[in-house]
Protein backbone atom coordinates (compact mmCIF):
# COMPACT_ATOMS: atom_id res chain seq x y z
CA UNK A 1 0.00 0.00 0.00
CA UNK A 2 1.29 3.16 -0.77
CA UNK A 3 2.29 5.30 2.45
CA UNK A 4 1.71 9.36 2.20
CA UNK A 5 4.15 11.97 3.48
CA UNK A 6 2.55 14.59 6.44
CA UNK A 7 5.07 17.21 6.12
CA UNK A 8 3.16 19.31 4.35
CA UNK A 9 0.34 19.97 6.68
CA UNK A 10 0.96 22.70 9.19
CA UNK A 11 2.35 22.23 12.28
CA UNK A 12 -0.54 22.38 15.09
CA UNK A 13 -0.62 24.84 17.62
CA UNK A 14 -2.19 24.37 21.23
CA UNK A 15 -3.59 27.27 23.27
CA UNK A 16 -4.24 27.05 27.35
CA UNK A 17 -7.24 28.47 28.34
CA UNK A 18 -5.32 30.87 29.44
CA UNK A 19 -3.20 31.77 26.73
CA UNK A 20 -6.32 32.21 25.08
CA UNK A 21 -7.97 34.45 27.23
CA UNK A 22 -5.07 36.49 27.55
CA UNK A 23 -4.67 36.58 23.37
CA UNK A 24 -8.61 37.65 23.12
CA UNK A 25 -8.49 40.34 25.80
CA UNK A 26 -5.27 41.89 23.70
CA UNK A 27 -7.05 41.28 20.64
CA UNK A 28 -10.03 43.45 22.28
CA UNK A 29 -7.64 45.63 23.97
CA UNK A 30 -6.25 46.81 20.34
CA UNK A 31 -9.56 47.46 18.66
CA UNK A 32 -11.66 48.59 21.38
CA UNK A 33 -9.85 51.24 24.07
CA UNK A 34 -11.35 54.50 25.10
CA UNK A 35 -14.09 54.24 23.30
CA UNK A 36 -17.93 55.79 23.67
CA UNK A 37 -20.65 53.32 24.08
CA UNK A 38 -24.18 54.52 23.79
CA UNK A 39 -26.91 53.10 25.72
CA UNK A 40 -29.74 52.27 28.38
CA UNK A 41 -28.43 51.83 32.08
CA UNK A 42 -30.61 48.54 33.88
CA UNK A 43 -29.81 46.20 35.80
CA UNK A 44 -27.29 48.91 38.82
CA UNK A 45 -25.45 47.25 41.44
CA UNK A 46 -23.04 48.54 44.11
CA UNK A 47 -20.72 46.00 45.18
CA UNK A 48 -19.91 45.26 49.19
CA UNK A 49 -16.37 46.33 47.39
CA UNK A 50 -17.00 49.27 46.31
CA UNK A 51 -17.42 48.38 42.54
CA UNK A 52 -20.71 48.83 40.60
CA UNK A 53 -21.82 46.65 38.06
CA UNK A 54 -24.37 46.74 35.34
CA UNK A 55 -26.25 46.09 31.94
CA UNK A 56 -25.95 48.80 28.92
CA UNK A 57 -28.50 47.55 26.35
CA UNK A 58 -30.61 48.87 23.53
CA UNK A 59 -32.83 47.48 21.62
CA UNK A 60 -30.65 45.24 19.63
CA UNK A 61 -27.85 44.16 21.73
CA UNK A 62 -26.36 44.58 25.37
CA UNK A 63 -23.40 44.36 27.55
CA UNK A 64 -22.27 44.03 31.31
CA UNK A 65 -20.77 46.59 32.75
CA UNK A 66 -18.02 47.38 35.48
CA UNK A 67 -16.92 50.48 37.46
CA UNK A 68 -14.41 50.09 39.73
CA UNK A 69 -14.59 51.77 43.11
CA UNK A 70 -11.89 54.08 42.42
CA UNK A 71 -13.58 55.19 38.77
CA UNK A 72 -16.73 54.89 40.42
CA UNK A 73 -15.37 57.26 43.30
CA UNK A 74 -14.34 60.29 40.32
CA UNK A 75 -17.90 60.02 38.37
CA UNK A 76 -19.57 63.16 38.46
CA UNK A 77 -22.62 61.08 37.21
CA UNK A 78 -23.81 58.33 39.43
CA UNK A 79 -25.28 55.42 37.01
CA UNK A 80 -29.12 55.40 37.73
CA UNK A 81 -31.30 52.25 36.06
CA UNK A 82 -33.55 53.96 32.99
CA UNK A 83 -31.16 56.56 32.25
CA UNK A 84 -29.42 56.86 28.99
CA UNK A 85 -25.96 57.74 29.12
CA UNK A 86 -22.26 57.98 27.02
CA UNK A 87 -19.75 55.50 29.12
CA UNK A 88 -16.64 55.42 27.83
CA UNK A 89 -13.96 52.59 28.28
CA UNK A 90 -12.36 49.21 27.42
CA UNK A 91 -13.60 46.03 26.32
CA UNK A 92 -12.41 43.24 28.72
CA UNK A 93 -12.80 39.63 29.43
CA UNK A 94 -14.01 38.11 32.29
CA UNK A 95 -12.15 34.64 32.21
CA UNK A 96 -14.08 32.91 35.12
CA UNK A 97 -17.17 33.06 32.87
CA UNK A 98 -15.02 33.58 29.58
CA UNK A 99 -17.49 36.72 28.87
CA UNK A 100 -16.47 40.18 27.62
CA UNK A 101 -17.83 43.33 29.47
CA UNK A 102 -16.89 46.90 29.45
CA UNK A 103 -14.71 48.59 32.03
CA UNK A 104 -16.50 52.16 32.44
CA UNK A 105 -13.79 55.13 33.27
CA UNK A 106 -16.39 57.80 33.25
CA UNK A 107 -20.20 58.59 32.33
CA UNK A 108 -22.62 60.76 30.77
CA UNK A 109 -26.00 61.10 30.59
CA UNK A 110 -27.98 61.73 27.57
CA UNK A 111 -30.75 64.34 27.01
CA UNK A 112 -29.65 65.98 30.85
CA UNK A 113 -26.58 68.23 31.76
CA UNK A 114 -24.27 65.59 33.10
CA UNK A 115 -22.86 68.89 35.81
CA UNK A 116 -26.28 69.51 36.47
CA UNK A 117 -27.20 66.17 37.28
CA UNK A 118 -24.08 65.55 39.55
CA UNK A 119 -24.60 68.49 41.24
CA UNK A 120 -28.68 67.63 42.19
CA UNK A 121 -27.38 63.99 42.97
CA UNK A 122 -24.24 65.42 45.93
CA UNK A 123 -26.94 68.16 46.99
CA UNK A 124 -29.21 64.96 47.72
CA UNK A 125 -26.73 63.21 49.07
CA UNK A 126 -25.02 65.91 51.54
CA UNK A 127 -28.52 66.54 52.51
CA UNK A 128 -29.35 63.37 53.51
CA UNK A 129 -26.24 63.25 55.62
CA UNK A 130 -27.31 66.23 57.14
CA UNK A 131 -24.41 68.60 55.66
CA UNK A 132 -27.03 71.43 55.17
CA UNK A 133 -28.99 71.40 58.71
CA UNK A 134 -29.27 74.84 60.27
CA UNK A 135 -28.69 73.25 63.59
CA UNK A 136 -24.77 72.63 62.34
CA UNK A 137 -24.50 76.11 61.08
CA UNK A 138 -22.21 78.13 63.76
CA UNK A 139 -23.22 81.74 64.56
CA UNK A 140 -20.49 84.45 63.22
CA UNK A 141 -18.37 86.91 65.71
CA UNK A 142 -20.21 90.19 65.96
CA UNK A 143 -16.76 91.70 65.56
CA UNK A 144 -14.03 89.60 63.97
CA UNK A 145 -10.42 90.90 63.96
CA UNK A 146 -8.76 88.16 61.89
CA UNK A 147 -10.52 87.00 58.98
CA UNK A 148 -9.16 84.17 56.40
CA UNK A 149 -9.72 84.38 52.82
CA UNK A 150 -9.12 81.51 50.50
CA UNK A 151 -9.58 82.66 46.71
CA UNK A 152 -7.32 83.66 44.40
CA UNK A 153 -4.48 86.02 44.82
CA UNK A 154 -5.00 87.70 41.44
CA UNK A 155 -8.13 89.37 39.85
CA UNK A 156 -10.77 91.92 41.35
CA UNK A 157 -12.09 89.63 43.73
CA UNK A 158 -9.34 89.92 47.10
CA UNK A 159 -8.77 93.82 46.04
CA UNK A 160 -12.74 94.34 46.23
CA UNK A 161 -12.65 92.33 49.33
CA UNK A 162 -10.51 94.24 51.25
CA UNK A 163 -11.43 97.55 50.11
CA UNK A 164 -15.01 97.14 51.57
CA UNK A 165 -13.38 96.01 54.46
CA UNK A 166 -11.07 98.43 54.58
CA UNK A 167 -14.24 101.20 53.77
CA UNK A 168 -16.20 99.72 56.28
CA UNK A 169 -13.94 98.37 59.49
CA UNK A 170 -10.15 99.89 59.06
CA UNK A 171 -7.91 98.15 61.13
CA UNK A 172 -9.16 94.49 60.66
CA UNK A 173 -6.75 91.78 60.12
CA UNK A 174 -6.78 89.97 56.55
CA UNK A 175 -5.09 86.85 55.78
CA UNK A 176 -4.67 85.42 52.07
CA UNK A 177 -4.48 81.90 51.14
CA UNK A 178 -3.53 81.88 47.41
CA UNK A 179 -5.37 78.99 45.53
CA UNK A 180 -6.31 77.90 42.54
CA UNK A 181 -10.32 78.30 41.83
CA UNK A 182 -10.35 76.97 38.59
CA UNK A 183 -8.99 74.11 36.78
CA UNK A 184 -7.11 71.16 37.82
CA UNK A 185 -5.78 71.13 41.31
CA UNK A 186 -7.88 74.18 42.65
CA UNK A 187 -9.58 71.55 45.02
CA UNK A 188 -7.07 70.23 46.37
CA UNK A 189 -5.53 73.85 47.24
CA UNK A 190 -9.03 75.11 48.56
CA UNK A 191 -8.97 72.13 50.94
CA UNK A 192 -5.29 72.82 51.91
CA UNK A 193 -6.79 76.33 52.04
CA UNK A 194 -9.90 75.61 54.59
CA UNK A 195 -7.68 72.71 56.42
CA UNK A 196 -4.65 75.69 57.39
CA UNK A 197 -7.04 78.18 58.64
CA UNK A 198 -9.12 75.28 60.86
CA UNK A 199 -5.23 74.23 62.15
CA UNK A 200 -3.33 77.68 62.64
CA UNK A 201 -6.88 78.85 65.10
CA UNK A 202 -5.77 82.25 63.70
CA UNK A 203 -8.74 83.42 61.59
CA UNK A 204 -12.15 83.87 63.35
CA UNK A 205 -13.68 84.01 59.90
CA UNK A 206 -12.94 82.04 57.24
CA UNK A 207 -14.68 83.36 53.83
CA UNK A 208 -14.19 80.81 50.55
CA UNK A 209 -14.50 83.27 47.71
CA UNK A 210 -14.40 83.44 43.67
CA UNK A 211 -15.86 85.68 41.19
CA UNK A 212 -18.54 84.80 38.38
CA UNK A 213 -18.64 82.38 36.00
CA UNK A 214 -20.02 79.20 34.14
CA UNK A 215 -21.83 75.88 36.17
CA UNK A 216 -18.09 74.36 34.73
CA UNK A 217 -16.28 77.39 35.84
CA UNK A 218 -17.33 77.40 39.24
CA UNK A 219 -16.90 73.31 39.70
CA UNK A 220 -14.56 72.96 41.51
CA UNK A 221 -17.14 74.54 44.61
CA UNK A 222 -19.25 71.84 44.11
CA UNK A 223 -17.27 68.77 44.53
CA UNK A 224 -18.09 66.91 47.36
CA UNK A 225 -14.17 67.23 48.97
CA UNK A 226 -14.36 71.37 49.29
CA UNK A 227 -17.63 70.41 51.00
CA UNK A 228 -16.39 67.91 53.22
CA UNK A 229 -13.75 70.14 53.82
CA UNK A 230 -15.66 73.15 54.56
CA UNK A 231 -17.74 71.44 56.97
CA UNK A 232 -15.18 69.89 58.82
CA UNK A 233 -13.86 73.32 59.28
CA UNK A 234 -13.94 74.24 63.13
CA UNK A 235 -13.90 78.38 61.83
CA UNK A 236 -16.92 79.80 60.66
CA UNK A 237 -17.11 79.75 56.99
CA UNK A 238 -18.86 82.39 54.64
CA UNK A 239 -18.96 81.15 51.18
CA UNK A 240 -18.66 84.37 48.59
CA UNK A 241 -18.77 82.26 45.43
CA UNK A 242 -19.62 83.40 41.41
CA UNK A 243 -23.15 86.18 41.53
CA UNK A 244 -25.88 86.20 43.59
CA UNK A 245 -27.51 83.94 40.67
CA UNK A 246 -25.02 81.63 40.98
CA UNK A 247 -25.51 78.76 43.62
CA UNK A 248 -22.96 76.07 44.45
CA UNK A 249 -22.83 73.28 46.96
CA UNK A 250 -20.21 74.85 49.33
CA UNK A 251 -23.27 77.32 50.03
CA UNK A 252 -25.02 74.87 51.23
CA UNK A 253 -22.55 73.60 53.61
CA UNK A 254 -21.10 77.18 54.41
CA UNK A 255 -22.28 78.47 57.97
CA UNK A 256 -23.08 81.46 55.73
CA UNK A 257 -23.42 82.09 51.96
CA UNK A 258 -22.99 85.64 50.29
CA UNK A 259 -24.20 86.90 47.15
CA UNK A 260 -21.49 88.04 46.11
CA UNK A 261 -17.59 88.35 47.54
CA UNK A 262 -18.04 92.18 48.09
CA UNK A 263 -21.14 91.35 49.97
CA UNK A 264 -19.25 88.71 52.18
CA UNK A 265 -17.30 91.86 53.59
CA UNK A 266 -20.37 93.72 54.14
CA UNK A 267 -22.16 91.09 55.70
CA UNK A 268 -19.54 89.70 58.21
CA UNK A 269 -18.33 93.11 59.77
CA UNK A 270 -20.35 96.17 60.30
CA UNK A 271 -19.52 99.60 59.92
CA UNK A 272 -17.26 101.41 61.94
CA UNK A 273 -19.54 104.41 62.72
CA UNK A 274 -22.68 101.95 63.78
CA UNK A 275 -20.39 100.77 66.47
CA UNK A 276 -18.82 104.29 68.06
CA UNK A 277 -22.17 105.36 67.41
CA UNK A 278 -23.70 102.02 69.99
CA UNK A 279 -20.45 102.53 71.91
CA UNK A 280 -21.48 106.38 72.63
CA UNK A 281 -25.04 105.21 73.51
CA UNK A 282 -24.00 102.88 75.86
CA UNK A 283 -21.11 105.06 77.86
CA UNK A 284 -24.01 107.39 78.13
CA UNK A 285 -26.86 105.19 79.80
CA UNK A 286 -24.03 103.55 82.12
CA UNK A 287 -22.57 106.96 83.19
CA UNK A 288 -26.63 107.40 84.48
CA UNK A 289 -26.91 103.97 85.75
CA UNK A 290 -23.16 104.91 87.49
CA UNK A 291 -24.42 108.35 89.10
CA UNK A 292 -27.75 106.36 90.35
CA UNK A 293 -25.91 103.82 91.74
CA UNK A 294 -23.79 106.79 93.63
CA UNK A 295 -26.66 107.90 94.18
CA UNK A 296 -28.00 104.79 96.41
CA UNK A 297 -24.68 103.91 97.82
CA UNK A 298 -23.61 107.11 99.10
CA UNK A 299 -27.46 107.29 100.31
CA UNK A 300 -26.67 103.94 102.05
CA UNK A 301 -23.45 104.56 103.07
CA UNK A 302 -24.91 107.91 104.81
CA UNK A 303 -26.94 105.70 106.76
CA UNK A 304 -24.70 103.29 107.77
CA UNK A 305 -21.93 105.12 108.77
CA UNK A 306 -22.87 108.52 109.14
CA UNK A 307 -25.48 107.95 111.49
CA UNK A 308 -23.72 105.52 113.41
CA UNK A 309 -20.72 107.23 113.91
CA UNK A 310 -22.75 110.12 114.94
CA UNK A 311 -24.40 107.65 117.59
CA UNK A 312 -20.55 106.58 118.81
CA UNK A 313 -19.59 110.31 118.99
CA UNK A 314 -22.95 111.16 121.00
CA UNK A 315 -22.03 108.15 123.71
CA UNK A 316 -18.29 108.89 123.86
CA UNK A 317 -18.99 112.70 124.70
CA UNK A 318 -22.08 111.66 126.74
CA UNK A 319 -19.12 109.64 128.86
CA UNK A 320 -16.80 112.22 128.52
CA UNK A 321 -19.29 114.71 130.05
CA UNK A 322 -20.40 112.78 132.76
CA UNK A 323 -16.88 112.47 134.01
CA UNK A 324 -16.07 116.34 133.80
CA UNK A 325 -19.10 116.70 135.87
CA UNK A 326 -18.00 114.01 138.33
CA UNK A 327 -14.63 115.95 138.78
CA UNK A 328 -15.88 119.19 138.80
CA UNK A 329 -18.44 117.85 141.85
CA UNK A 330 -15.27 116.58 143.23
CA UNK A 331 -13.60 119.85 142.71
CA UNK A 332 -16.50 121.83 144.13
CA UNK A 333 -16.92 119.16 147.16
CA UNK A 334 -12.78 119.73 148.19
CA UNK A 335 -12.86 123.39 147.53
CA UNK A 336 -15.76 123.24 150.28
CA UNK A 337 -14.03 121.16 152.69
CA UNK A 338 -10.65 123.07 152.16
CA UNK A 339 -12.75 126.34 152.57
CA UNK A 340 -14.20 125.14 155.72
CA UNK A 341 -10.98 124.17 157.06
CA UNK A 342 -9.61 127.20 156.57
CA UNK A 343 -12.72 128.84 157.93
CA UNK A 344 -12.29 126.72 161.66
CA UNK A 345 -8.55 127.70 161.67
CA UNK A 346 -9.31 131.16 161.00
CA UNK A 347 -11.60 131.33 164.54
CA UNK A 348 -8.68 129.72 165.98
CA UNK A 349 -6.70 132.25 164.70
CA UNK A 350 -9.13 135.23 165.61
CA UNK A 351 -9.67 133.14 169.29
CA UNK A 352 -5.50 133.19 169.67
CA UNK A 353 -5.49 136.97 168.17
CA UNK A 354 -7.19 138.16 170.80
CA UNK A 355 -4.38 136.57 172.60
CA UNK A 356 -1.51 137.58 170.89
CA UNK A 357 -0.92 140.37 168.48
CA UNK A 358 -2.91 139.24 165.24
CA UNK A 359 -0.67 141.09 162.59
CA UNK A 360 2.47 139.07 162.14
CA UNK A 361 0.38 136.09 162.10
CA UNK A 362 -2.63 137.63 160.11
CA UNK A 363 0.35 137.90 157.35
CA UNK A 364 1.35 134.87 157.29
CA UNK A 365 -1.93 133.12 157.04
CA UNK A 366 -3.26 135.71 154.46
CA UNK A 367 0.35 134.84 152.47
CA UNK A 368 -0.38 130.98 153.05
CA UNK A 369 -4.20 131.59 152.07
CA UNK A 370 -3.40 133.15 148.81
CA UNK A 371 -0.78 130.58 148.28
CA UNK A 372 -4.17 128.01 148.42
CA UNK A 373 -6.05 129.48 146.66
CA UNK A 374 -3.40 129.77 143.30
CA UNK A 375 -2.68 126.11 144.06
CA UNK A 376 -6.37 125.14 144.24
CA UNK A 377 -6.95 127.91 140.75
CA UNK A 378 -4.08 126.14 139.19
CA UNK A 379 -5.37 122.80 139.99
CA UNK A 380 -9.08 123.72 138.29
CA UNK A 381 -7.17 125.07 135.39
CA UNK A 382 -5.39 122.04 134.73
CA UNK A 383 -8.21 120.01 135.65
CA UNK A 384 -10.18 121.63 132.64
CA UNK A 385 -7.46 121.73 130.27
CA UNK A 386 -7.49 118.63 130.43
CA UNK A 387 -11.33 118.14 130.11
CA UNK A 388 -11.12 120.17 126.96
CA UNK A 389 -7.91 117.98 125.67
CA UNK A 390 -10.31 115.10 125.78
CA UNK A 391 -12.98 116.94 123.93
CA UNK A 392 -10.72 117.93 121.14
CA UNK A 393 -9.12 115.07 120.86
CA UNK A 394 -12.68 113.29 120.82
CA UNK A 395 -13.65 116.08 118.19
CA UNK A 396 -10.46 114.89 115.69
CA UNK A 397 -11.31 111.38 116.21
CA UNK A 398 -14.96 111.60 114.76
CA UNK A 399 -13.79 114.00 111.78
CA UNK A 400 -11.36 110.83 111.16
CA UNK A 401 -14.55 108.79 110.90
CA UNK A 402 -16.10 111.21 108.22
CA UNK A 403 -15.52 109.09 104.76
CA UNK A 404 -15.26 112.81 102.83
CA UNK A 405 -12.22 113.88 105.01
CA UNK A 406 -10.66 111.19 104.62
CA UNK A 407 -10.91 111.31 100.05
CA UNK A 408 -10.08 115.05 100.90
CA UNK A 409 -6.47 113.66 101.96
CA UNK A 410 -5.86 111.63 98.58
CA UNK A 411 -7.39 108.58 99.23
CA UNK A 412 -10.12 106.83 97.21
CA UNK A 413 -12.70 104.29 97.08
CA UNK A 414 -12.23 101.76 94.23
CA UNK A 415 -15.54 100.32 92.87
CA UNK A 416 -15.62 96.89 90.83
CA UNK A 417 -17.63 96.01 88.35
CA UNK A 418 -21.43 96.04 89.49
CA UNK A 419 -20.59 98.95 91.41
CA UNK A 420 -19.17 97.09 94.67
CA UNK A 421 -16.34 98.44 96.70
CA UNK A 422 -13.23 96.65 96.05
CA UNK A 423 -11.72 95.23 99.41
CA UNK A 424 -8.92 93.05 98.60
CA UNK A 425 -6.70 92.49 95.27
CA UNK A 426 -8.72 89.45 94.48
CA UNK A 427 -11.86 91.13 93.52
CA UNK A 428 -9.89 93.05 91.16
CA UNK A 429 -7.83 90.63 88.88
CA UNK A 430 -5.49 91.42 85.97
CA UNK A 431 -7.73 92.74 82.98
CA UNK A 432 -10.47 94.26 84.90
CA UNK A 433 -11.94 97.72 84.99
CA UNK A 434 -12.14 99.34 88.36
CA UNK A 435 -13.55 102.99 88.92
CA UNK A 436 -11.79 105.68 91.62
CA UNK A 437 -14.12 107.41 93.86
CA UNK A 438 -12.27 111.17 95.15
CA UNK A 439 -13.39 113.54 97.18
CA UNK A 440 -14.86 115.64 94.50
CA UNK A 441 -15.17 113.34 91.17
CA UNK A 442 -13.87 110.09 89.82
CA UNK A 443 -12.10 108.65 86.90
CA UNK A 444 -11.85 105.23 85.33
CA UNK A 445 -9.09 102.52 85.30
CA UNK A 446 -7.30 98.81 84.13
CA UNK A 447 -6.10 96.50 86.34
CA UNK A 448 -2.64 95.31 84.91
CA UNK A 449 -1.17 92.95 87.70
CA UNK A 450 -2.39 91.33 90.29
CA UNK A 451 -0.71 89.36 92.95
CA UNK A 452 -2.25 85.77 91.64
CA UNK A 453 -1.42 87.16 87.69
Amino acid sequence: MEQFSLSFLPERRIFSLRELSDGIRGALEAQFTNIWVSGEISGVKLAPSGHCYFTLKDSDAQIKCVCWKLSYMRLKFKPKDGFQVLVRGRVDIYEQRSEYQFVVESIEPQGHGALQLAFEQLRARLRAEGLFDDARKRLLPRFPQRIGIVTSPKGAVIRDFIEVLSRRFPGVHIRLFPAQVQGLGSVEDVCRGLDYFGRSEWAQIVVVARGGGSLEDLWTFNEEAVARAIAACPVPVVSAIGHESDVTIVDFVADLRAPTPSAAAAMIICERKEVLDRLANREARLAELMRYRFAVLSRRLHEQTAGRAASVLHRGLARRMQRVDDNTARLHAALRSQIAARGRKRRQLEDRLRRFDPRPRLARSRDRLNSLAFRADSLIRAVLTRAQRRIANAETKLGQLNPRLVLTRGYAIVLGEGGMIVRNAAAAPAGSEVRLLFAEDAVKARVTESPSG
